[in-house]
């Protein structure tokens, strides 16, 4: 068949929890606000360790943002001129997010390097008041998070939480650093440290581009199998076959399937759509579902369940 079906059924509209898009905003303001703060300080005492974990903050709050961004403009009806709406929006910051990511990394590591040839002096004192006052601000920006929305999270508040969780440990070895340096005075910790804070944004910008670059390539969430989603489509006993079935990500947390369901009697459609769209709903979050019925040809083969996936 060349066109598809489409039923007023059909599409689900994703909604973030209704106080999401709140959380992540504060986590936001408090997380930028004290990454400047860091950055100021780091730069009096001369701690690059502090002012790598002020530039680890300033990404994760990035990556707030597109959160906050991305939850504000799912809830954006469909255009014209955008079907689908702008969700990818939120695919290409995160790709912007992550190179930028990189770049501070390399600036990072580039002056650990000087630091390395010429040694300068650190407050050790500043340096560890500074640091103990961001493990509190992360301790309450993670609060902020995973409190208030009935103990769900959205994928996008979820992996804005694993930002928060990688900025404690950021904090963690920048009172460190200020420690070591405080009691032996040994300024040599402050770099090496820094290094480590590079090693963690550097894990965080390659995992973040991973997932986008994924997106931006239609490619099958990392959570799901097509394989398994298919066979569970093809197990209603009104479904001879399943194939064509593509499996995409539109945005965190809205995801996209088409796929063609043969069926032995055209009558039993109605029902069918209403059971795999529920299926796919409720057991694997898929939001917006297009279904197109075939009849099955009195001298068509019988398609096995085990090889339900094809293309044609």
């Amino acid at each position: 068949m060349s066109g598809h079906h489409h039923d007023n059924h059909d599409h689900h509209h994703h909604h973030h929890g209704p106080d999401s898009g709140g959380k992540l905003i504060w986590a936001l303001v408090i997380t930028l606000g004290f990454a400047v703060a860091e950055a100021i300080g780091g730069w009096i005492s001369g701690s690059l360790a502090l002012m790598g974990d002020a530039g680890h903050m300033v990404t994760d709050s990035t990556a707030l943002a597109i959160a906050a961004f991305a939850a504000a403009l799912a809830k954006r009806p469909p255009s014209a001129k955008h079907s689908y709406g702008l969700l990818r929006a939120e695919a290409v910051a995160a790709l912007f997010n992550g190179l930028f990511m990189m770049a501070v990394v390399m600036a990072i590591l580039f002056a650990a390097i000087e630091r390395f040839e010429n040694p300068v002096p650190v407050s050790g004192v500043m340096v560890m008041v500074i640091a103990a006052i961001g493990l509190v601000v992360n301790l309450l920006v993670a609060f902020v998070l995973t409190h208030g929305a009935h103990g769900h999270h959205d994928l996008n508040t979820r992996g804005a939480l694993l930002h928060v969780l990688g900025d404690l440990l950021g904090s963690v070895a920048a009172l460190a650093s200020g420690a070591v340096v405080y009691f032996t005075n040994w300024t040599l910790i402050d770099p090496i440290l820094s290094i480590l804070i590079c090693v963690l944004i550097m894990f965080s910008a390659l995992r973040l581009l991973k997932e986008v670059l994924n997106v931006i390539m239609e490619g099958v969430p990392s959570h799901l199998s097509l394989e398994d989603v298919g066979l569970r489509m093809a197990a209603n006993t009104k479904v001879k076959s399943v194939h064509d079935l593509h499996l995409w990500t539109l945005s965190s947390g809205t995801i996209a399937l088409s796929a063609h369901i043969v069926l032995q009697d055209m009558s039993d459609w109605e029902r069918v759509l209403n059971e795999l769209r529920d299926l796919l709903h409720d057991d694997f979050n898929i939001e917006h579902v297009t279904l197109q019925p075939e009849l099955q040809s009195k001298t068509e083969t019988f398609i096995p369940i085990e090889s339900l996936i094809t293309n044609e």
